[in-house]
């Protein structure tokens, strides 16, 4: 008994072994769709041997898979940065960043900063940023004439305007009403008070609305046919279309364009951390930052990598922020709890008629 015990022992630690091995070999990534670009998993694996595997996903559904495993199944995750620190104190499905293990000189200080400032818990930091752009509007200056959020819901536009049923459009229409959104976070009525005005106004706009759209593809295809004729959009889309068109051209809205970041964040049970380090390490490297923020078409969070971005691509940068990202809203951390007040007024949007 104690020989046969002591082989089941042995094997235990030599399939254990396989395993950790195994891991060792592979990253596994849920993150947005163009992130991670196939000529990057390609580099990244002949300079490391380390097989990236990837999952397409957004800000609900990572929180959501990972709050379901209890933070496994992933190695690395791409959050938003301002849904951090509520799914952490909520769910604990990330693990603080070792920042001794990664080249901070490679990044851009000012967006580490926000980072710092906005997926901070605990006095640990939980993120840091990947990449980085600005939701604004989308128009075709010969068929509409739009400056604010607003005015998606011109009469004139009946039917032929687009938005998201998600809360970046709650909170753009509700910086278009005049008031801030962002500084009533820790007043839960107010803010509640708001989404349901936010939730009053796009129920009437609805017969504007074309369509909710679903993914870029779905809004893009819409504003090349004509069936769009504005929109909300990132500028990276806009920017594309104006690529293709020169009469469909990004906005910086009157209220102000909503500016994102995307971050590299680490699940509380992933199995390689030492893979996620060296893919962060490695992706923010100019060269290579430059390559992903070409698939992406917004800037990357690498110090340097706009340096090596296409002329074009900067000159459309300067032209919709004269003034940089100075004039811009940049999403602040989302406090536990607010997201189901905007879930129940986004159903209310959804379901009227």
């Amino acid at each position: 008994m104690a020989l046969g015990r002591l082989l089941l022992w042995i094997v235990g630690l030599a399939l254990a072994g396989s395993a950790a091995a195994d891991d060792a070999k592979r990253l596994r990534i849920i993150t947005w769709a163009d992130y991670v670009p196939a000529e990057i998993v390609a580099q990244f694996k002949a300079e490391t041997g380390i097989q990236v595997e990837l999952t397409l996903s957004n800000n609900e559904e990572m929180i959501s898979k990972l709050r379901a495993t209890g933070g496994a199944g992933f190695d690395l995750a791409q959050p938003s940065q301002d849904r951090i620190v509520g799914a952490q104190q909520e769910f604990r499905i990330y693990k603080p960043i070792d920042v001794a293990k990664v080249n901070l000189a490679q990044f851009v200080p000012e967006l580490v900063e926000i980072a710092k400032k906005n997926a901070t818990v605990d006095g640990k930091l939980y993120a840091l940023p990947y990449v980085w752009g600005a939701e604004g509007l989308v128009v075709n200056s010969k068929k509409a004439k739009v400056a604010d959020y607003t005015d998606l819901c011109k009469p004139e536009l009946k039917g032929k305007t687009a938005v998201r049923l998600k809360r970046p459009t709650l909170m753009a229409f509700a910086l278009a009403s005049g008031k801030d959104p962002f500084a009533l976070y820790g007043n839960t009525k107010a803010y509640a008070a708001l989404m349901d005005d936010v939730g009053r106004t796009l129920i009437a706009c609805k017969a504007n609305f074309r369509f909710f759209y679903d993914n870029k593809d779905q809004l893009l295809n819409g504003v090349r046919s004509g069936e769009i004729v504005a929109a909300m959009m990132w500028d990276s889309g806009a920017w594309r279309l104006n690529r293709e068109n020169p009469d469909i051209r990004f906005v910086n809205p009157k209220s102000g364009a909503i500016a994102w970041m995307d971050t590299f964040v680490l699940p509380a049970r992933g199995k390689n951390d030492a893979g996620a380090y060296q893919w962060i390490n490695f992706t923010m490297r100019p060269d290579v930052a430059a390559k992903i923020a070409k698939a992406v078409g917004n800037f990357s969070a690498s110090k340097g990598a706009e340096q090596l971005m296409e002329p074009r691509l900067k000159e459309q940068f300067k032209e919709s922020f004269p003034d940089g990202f100075k004039t811009v809203k940049w999403y602040p951390a989302i406090p536990a709890g607010l997201e189901e007040i905007e879930g129940r007024v986004l159903d209310r949007v959804k379901a009227a008629n």
